[in-house]
């Protein structure tokens, strides 16, 4: 039986083209996730119409207004008069501010004042504090000649010798004469102790004479006489050969030719070696330290007119003071001493500065007890000054570990009690003068 055309074509459709068309529909579903994807995102893509328009928008509000601002006139700017361009800023300022009409004095007592009046006041009064006080600064920069009057003289003369160092060096020059062994000559002590105070004096004077453009530098020596011009170098050196002159020749003629070379011999090293070496090399510390060693021998040799092992001993004694002395001050003037261009421990050599300072702290124990073994006093003097000993050690221990300012405050005021009260209590001690040995009659 043959089959009809229309069941055929059924038959192939539902055959071969059946199978083309249920392909092509398995394939376009499983493909039309990634399609549908696609197309989104070329929508995204092409949805950035709406940032455009948002651009647009604010170009034209900026546009807007600057167009707008450029309409604006600007307030005319004040002609500057040619005699305010030569003067300075703060002259300018305060020709203005005298040209500021002035504010009402006070306010109405109807109303009180609202929070910009009260502002407007104290921005006034603020502006009118700072330039009185910069018109006070300028008038104390400004250079005034200083005149010299004879009333000021002394005084002047005082800080140019130094009078307390000067002090101290006549207090070291005694002790060293009241514990030679001998007799006490008074009218020998008494040329002793002056020929040592203008010989301190002269060295005082002329120290401050090479060293004017380094005081300058520094806040501790800036009001210096001769930093300040209140006298003329000229009368420095003056003043300072009229105190060298007559004192070493109290010294060499009045007391013995030993003791005034040893005054020659120190101003030559305070003056000449001293001060240059503080600016080249920390070995001043050294030579200044010979250069406080030195009164106390010439006290002794004035009484005993000879170099003796208690001279020695007592010159080690104020040799080694002076470094937790000095060492504890400068620490505290560190930045004084580097602007003054100085050389000092405290600055180039912190470490060793403090090392020095304890180590001399505790050779004055050590010191203290060969006095009696050197036959200069009594066994008791190592005893009772022995806890002054330990404090000033223990105090550059504590300058030596935590190396502050406090600590070093600590150690230099100690410095300053402890060695009057321990040239004090060698001479509570003192060897009467028949067990002593050594001792010579002073050659006057």
């Amino acid at each position: 039986m043959a089959a009809s055309p229309h069941t055929l074509s059924s038959r192939l459709l539902t055959g071969w083209v059946g199978g083309c068309v249920w392909y092509l529909e398995r394939r376009a579903m499983q493909e039309s996730p990634h399609t549908f994807v696609h197309l989104f995102r070329n929508v995204n893509k092409q949805w950035i119409t709406f940032q455009h328009l948002s651009f647009l928008r604010r170009m034209y509000v900026t546009q807007l207004n600057r167009s707008l601002n450029q309409q604006v006139k600007r307030k005319p700017e004040p002609v500057a008069s040619p005699f305010l361009e030569k003067t300075s800023l703060g002259q300018a300022k305060a020709e203005i501010c005298e040209m500021r009409p002035l504010l009402p004095p006070s306010l109405p007592l109807s109303r009180k004042p609202n929070e910009k009046e009260l502002l407007e006041l104290e921005s006034a009064s603020v502006i009118e504090g700072s330039l009185d006080a910069g018109k006070e600064a300028k008038d104390e920069k400004r250079w005034k000649e200083m005149k010299l009057q004879l009333d000021d003289l002394p005084g002047i003369l005082a800080r140019l010798s130094k009078i307390k160092l000067t002090a101290l060096v006549v207090s070291t020059t005694s002790a060293g004469f009241a514990l030679a062994p001998g007799p006490f000559d008074w009218p020998c002590f008494l040329l002793t102790s002056l020929g040592t105070g203008l010989a301190s004096c002269a060295a005082n004077s002329i120290n401050q004479f090479f060293e004017v453009p380094f005081d300058s530098n520094m806040n501790r020596t800036k009001n210096r006489p001769l930093v300040r011009g209140q006298i003329s170098p000229l009368l420095a050196v003056t003043f300072a050969t009229c105190c060298a002159v007559p004192g070493v020749a109290l010294l060499t003629w009045g007391v013995n030719p030993l003791t005034g070379a040893l005054g020659v011999f120190n101003i030559f090293l305070y003056t000449c070696c001293y001060t240059p070496l503080k600016r080249i090399s920390i070995a001043n510390t050294w030579v200044g330290a010979v250069v406080g060693a030195v009164p106390p021998v010439m006290g002794w040799t004035a009484a005993t007119g000879s170099l003796d092992a208690g001279a020695f001993l007592l010159g080690g004694i104020l040799y080694s003071w002076q470094f937790p002395h000095f060492n504890a001050l400068s620490w505290g003037l560190r930045e004084d001493y580097s602007r003054g261009g100085y050389c000092m421990m405290s600055v180039t050599h912190p470490a060793l500065c403090r090392r020095v300072a304890l180590r001399h702290c505790l050779a004055l124990i050590g010191l203290a007890a060969a006095a009696p073994v050197l036959q200069v006093t009594t066994w008791t003097f190592p005893v009772i000054s022995l806890p002054i000993n330990l404090y000033i050690s223990y105090l550059g221990f504590r300058f030596y570990t935590d190396a502050d300012r406090k600590s070093s405050r600590k150690l230099f005021f100690c410095s300053l009690w402890h060695l009057p009260l321990l040239l004090l209590l060698m001479l509570t001690c003192k060897r009467p003068p028949a067990a002593g040995g050594g001792g010579g009659e002073p050659r006057t």
